[in-house]
C-alpha cells in the first residue's frame, strides 16, 4: 500500500474500507513490529546518519548557485566561476554517492527482515494442523508468503526512510531558507496550501479507479489461471468452451483496458493543475524578491539570493506532500504487518508435548474409545466410535460415503485430534506422543496421491532420504512398479511432472506405496489405497500389500471387496458410531448394514468379475445367486 501512492503521487487519504478495518494501534503492536527492526540497530543509524547527510550536502548546490550569481556573474571573475561550478559538481556527486550507499543499506536491511519473517511464516504454516489448509484459501496462502511479506521492502525501504528523509530534507531547507531571507522563505511556504487541496481530491478519484482497475484484473487472472492450468484447459477442451472463454476474456480484457486508460488520463489535467501551483511560488519569489530590490525594501537582498531560495523552494514542496500523508502512509504500513501478524497468531491446536513419549508400537493395539468429533459446530460427524485394533492385525473400515472413515484413521497420526474420547497405541494416547516420532512409526497410502514435480528418485527419497539405490529398487519391486520405471529413457530420474501428471493414476499410485515401503513403518494405513487401480494393477500389486502388512498393525478403507475379504475384522462405521463389527461373512449373516453395502456396492462387480472367472477357479454357478452365499478369501485372492 504504501508503494501505491508513490506510483501516482497523492496519497493522502483513507478508503471507507480501511477506515472501517483501521488497525488498533497500541504499544504491543508497535513493540512487535520494532522485535524484526531491532537485529538491524546499527544498519538503521548508519541509513539515518546517510539520510541527513546527503540531504545537508543536497543543500549546497542551491547555496553555491546564489553565490555564482552574485560574486562571480556580477563581479565578473571566471576563476571564482569555474571554482563554484566545481563545488557545486562535488555537492551533487557526493549527494549522488551517499544516496546510492544509503539506498544499498535500506535495501540490504530490507531484504534481511523479508528473509527472516518468510522463513518465519514458513516454518508456522508447517506446523499448523491439517484443518488450517482444508479451511483456509490456498491463494491466501501464498499471498501472505509472498505479497504481503515483500510488501515489507516497501514500508520499510520506502515508508520508513521516506519519514526520516522528508524530515531531514524539509528541516536543513527551512533553515537554509530562513536564513537567507525571512520574507521570501514565508512566500515560498505561502503557497503550499494550494497544493494539499487538489492533491487529495484528485488522489482520491485515481485511486478509487485504480481499486476497480485491480478487481478487474484479479478477475482476468483468475480466468487466465483457470482456462490456462493443465486441468482447466482439458476441461475447456473437452467441452469446447474454447470460442466462449475467449469471449470472456476479451470482455474483462476491454474492461480492464478502459478502467486503466481513464485511471491515467483523469490525473492529466491534475499534473497540468500542480505544475502551475508549482510555478507559482517561485514566481511570487521573484516577483517580492524583485519588489524589495527595486523599492529598496531590503538593501540586503540580492539577485544571488533570489536565485538560491527559488532553487530551495522546489526542493521544499514535495517532502512536504509527503509528510502531510504520513498519517495515511503509517496506517497502511500497519495494516500489513496486522494481516502477516494475523497468521502468525493463528494457534496451532496440534502441538508435540515436552518430553512426549516414544513408546515401541510395534505389533501393538491401536484402541478408539468413545471418539466423538466435529468439523463445523453442531454438526457431529463421529459421535462414540468404540473398538480396538489388535497389534499386527488388519482391520478394514467401511460405510457409506461421508461416514467419517477417513477421519477415524487420521486420527492416529493426528492431522486432527478428537473433540472428545481418546485414540491410543501402545497403551498411550496419541496426544502424549512425541509428534514427530509417532508420525515416523506411521505409514499412509491416500486415495488422492501427490507427486512432487520432481524426478521418481526424488519422490521415493522423500520418505527415506539416505535410502540407497538397493532399497529403492527392491521397494519398487514391492509396489510393481520397477518395471515400469526402467524401461523410462530415464530410469529413475524421470521427472513426474506437475502433481505427477505425466503418469498414469495407477502408476501414481504404485509410486507412492513404494515410498510407503521405503519408509518401513510399524503401523499400516491405506486409505482406499487402490482406488486408482484397474483390475489387472490391482491384482499386481495385491499380493505386494499382503507382504507389506505383515508383522504390521493395519488399517485398510476400501470400497473394494477383494480388499476386505482379506481383513482379520471389518468395522463398519455409520450415523457417527461404529454400528458392527466381525467376519464378512459374520456380518453378511447379520443382514445389517453391512450386507446392505455389500449387496449395493460389491455384488454387481461380483457379477461382472465373477462370470469371467466362474470357470476358471470352479465356482458352482448358483455361488454368485444364492444370497446366503459368502465367497472364500482365499478363492477371492485368486480373482482380485
Amino acid at each position: 500500500m504504501p508503494g501505491m501512492g508513490r506510483a501516482f503521487g497523492p496519497r493522502g487519504f483513507l478508503t471507507e474500507e480501511e477506515k472501517k478495518n483501521m488497525p488498533k494501534v497500541d504499544r504491543k503492536l508497535i513493540l512487535r513490529i520494532l522485535s524484526y527492526l531491532k537485529p538491524y540497530t546499527w544498519q538503521f543509524v548508519a541509513v539515518f546518519v546517510t539520510i541527513i547527510v546527503s540531504s545537508v550536502i543536497g543543500l549546497l548546490p542551491s547555496m553555491i548557485t546564489g553565490k555564482i550569481v552574485d560574486q562571480a556573474l556580477v563581479g565578473e571573475d571566471l576563476q571564482l566561476l569555474i571554482k563554484l561550478l566545481l563545488a557545486a559538481f562535488a555537492a551533487l556527486t557526493a549527494s549522488k554517492v551517499i544516496g546510492v550507499l544509503e539506498g544499498y543499506i535500506n535495501a540490504w536491511i530490507s531484504q534481511r527482515i523479508i528473509f527472516d519473517m518468510k522463513n518465519q511464516m514458513y516454518d508456522h504454516l508447517q506446523h499448523m494442523p491439517h484443518s488450517f489448509f482444508t479451511t483456509e484459501k490456498q491463494g491466501d496462502i501464498i499471498t501472505r508468503m509472498n505479497t504481503d511479506i515483500s510488501g515489507v521492502s516497501s514500508v520499510i525501504s520506502g515508508t520508513l526512510s521516506s519519514i526520516v528523509s522528508n524530515i531531514a530534507t524539509v528541516v536543513t531547507t527551512l533553515v537554509a531558507l530562513f536564513s537567507m531571507s525571512v520574507p521570501l522563505a514565508i512566500v515560498g511556504i505561502a503557497v503550499i496550501p494550494l497544493l494539499i487541496i487538489p492533491t487529495r481530491n484528485v488522489g482520491r478519484k485515481r485511486y478509487e479507479l485504480l481499486t476497480e482497475s485491480q478487481e478487474k484484473n484479479d478477475e482476468m487472472n483468475q480466468l487466465v489461471n483457470e482456462t490456462l492450468s493443465v486441468s482447466g484447459s482439458v476441461l475447456v477442451k473437452l467441452f469446447t468452451r474454447e470460442k466462449a472463454e475467449y469471449d470472456r476474456f476479451v470482455k474483462v480484457n476491454e474492461e480492464v483496458t478502459a478502467l486503466q486508460l481513464k485511471e491515467q488520463q483523469s490525473g492529466r489535467w491534475f499534473r497540468v493543475v500542480m505544475g502551475i501551483f508549482t510555478d507559482v511560488g517561485p514566481l511570487l519569489i521573484y516577483f517580492f524578491g524583485g519588489l524589495f530590490i527595486i523599492k529598496k525594501i531590503d538593501p540586503t537582498l540580492t539577485v544571488g539570493t533570489i536565485t538560491a531560495t527559488v532553487a530551495l523552494i522546489n526542493r521544499l514542496y514535495r517532502p512536504v506532500e509527503s509528510l502531510l500523508n504520513l498519517g495515511v502512509d503509517f496506517t497502511r504500513s500497519l495494516a500489513l504487518f496486522t494481516r502477516i501478524f494475523d497468521y502468525f497468531d493463528k494457534e496451532n491446536t496440534i502441538v508435540s508435548p515436552v518430553n512426549g513419549k516414544k513408546p515401541d508400537v510395534t505389533d501393538k493395539d491401536i484402541v478408539f474409545d468413545h471418539v466423538a468429533f466435529r468439523y463445523v459446530p453442531d454438526k457431529p460427524l463421529l459421535e462414540d466410535v468404540t473398538f480396538t485394533v489388535p497389534g499386527g492385525k488388519m482391520y478394514a473400515i467401511v460405510g457409506p460415503s461421508g461416514s467419517g472413515k477417513s477421519t477415524v484413521v487420521n486420527f492416529i497420526p493426528r492431522l486432527y485430534d478428537v473433540d472428545s474420547g481418546a485414540v491410543s497405541v501402545a497403551g498411550v494416547n496419541v496426544k502424549d506422543f512425541d509428534l514427530t516420532y509417532l508420525r515416523e512409526q506411521i505409514g499412509v497410502v491416500t486415495q488422492d496421491t501427490y507427486l512432487f514435480n520432481g524426478t521418481i528418485r526424488e519422490n521415493l527419497l522423500y520418505a527415506k532420504p539416505d535410502a540407497t539405490q538397493e532399497e529403492i529398487e527392491n521397494a519398487c519391486r514391492i509396489a510393481s512398479i520397477d518395471e515400469f520405471i526402467k524401461k523410462q529413457p530415464e530410469g529413475y530420474d524421470s521427472m513426474v511432472g506437475n502433481r505427477g501428471l505425466k503418469l498414469s493414476g495407477g502408476e501414481k499410485q504404485r509410486i507412492s506405496i513404494a515410498r510407503v515401503v521405503l519408509k518401513d513403518p510399524k503401523i499400516l494405513i491405506l486409505d482406499e489405497a487402490t482406488s486408482a487401480l484397474d483390475s489387472i494393477s490391482e491384482l499386481a500389486i495385491q499380493d505386494a500389500l499382503e507382504v507389506l502388512m505383515k508383522g504390521r498393525t493395519s488399517i485398510v478403507i476400501a470400497h473394494r471387496l477383494s480388499t476386505i475379504l482379506k481383513a482379520d475384522s471389518i468395522v463398519v462405521i455409520a450415523d457417527g458410531v461404529a454400528r458392527e463389527q466381525g467376519t464378512h461373512e459374520e456380518l453378511l449373516k447379520r443382514n445389517g448394514i453391512y450386507r446392505e453395502l455389500y449387496e449395493t456396492q460389491f455384488r454387481k462387480i461380483l457379477e461382472i468379475e465373477g462370470e469371467d472367472e466362474k470357470n476358471r477357479v470352479g465356482i458352482p454357478p448358483t455361488a454368485v445367486d444364492d444370497p446366503d452365499w459368502a465367497p472364500n478369501p482365499m478363492v477371492q485372492s485368486d480373482v482380485y
